[in-house]
C-alpha cells in the first residue's frame, strides 16, 4: 500500500496506512493531533470538523483516501499561536464550558467567515446549526463569531472605495 500524500497544516504529509480509515483517526493516533474530538462518529455532531480544501467537514466520515492531494487544515493549524481571529473571540467570550465541541465549532466558524465578511445572526445559525454544543453555549457562540468578524475587519487593510 502507497502512502497517501496531501497538505497538513501548510506542511506536506504523507501516511501510510488503510486508505479508508476515517480522517479522523489519522490525525490523532497517526499523527498525535488530539484537538480534533471524536463525538458521535457519524458525521452529526460537528465535533471532528476540519477544512478540507478550505471546506468544513466531518474527518469522521471522510476516508484517507479522499485527502490525496488536498490541503488539510486542523484546530493545531489553524493558527501556530492560537490567535486567530476566531479563537481571540472564543476565549474573550468565554465561551467554552466543557469545551469539547469547541475544536469543531471553531473550524465551523472560521470557514464561515472566510466567505461571509459580515455574517447576520441567520448566517451564524444556518452555517453553525449541525455543531451541537451538549452545554448549549449557542449564544455565545454567536456573539464570539460576530466579534471575531470585527477583529478580521479590523485587522484588513481599508482599500479605496471598497466596503
Amino acid at each position: 500500500m502507497a502512502a497517501i500524500q496531501f497538505t497538513l497544516n501548510g506542511k506536506p504529509q504523507a501516511v501510510d496506512a488503510v486508505p479508508a480509515m476515517p480522517l479522523l483517526w489519522v490525525l490523532r493516533d497517526s499523527l498525535g493531533l488530539t484537538g480534533t474530538k471524536y463525538g458521535c462518529g457519524m458525521a452529526i455532531c460537528g465535533a471532528c470538523t476540519v477544512h478540507i480544501n478550505g471546506q468544513p467537514m466531518r474527518s469522521c466520515s471522510t476516508p484517507l483516501s479522499s485527502v490525496a492531494g488536498k490541503h488539510v487544515t486542523t484546530i493545531e493549524g489553524l493558527s501556530p499561536d492560537g490567535n486567530h481571529a476566531v479563537q481571540r473571540a472564543w476565549v474573550e467570550e468565554d465561551v467554552p464550558q466543557c469545551g469539547y465541541c469547541q475544536s469543531g465549532q471553531i473550524m465551523t466558524a472560521a470557514a464561515l467567515l472566510s466567505k461571509t465578511v459580515r455574517p447576520t445572526d441567520a448566517d451564524i445559525d444556518e452555517a453553525m446549526r449541525n455543531n451541537i454544543c451538549r452545554c448549549g453555549a449557542y449564544q455565545s457562540i454567536r456573539k464570539a463569531v460576530h466579534l471575531a468578524a470585527q477583529y478580521q475587519a479590523a485587522a484588513k487593510p481599508a482599500r479605496g472605495g471598497e466596503e
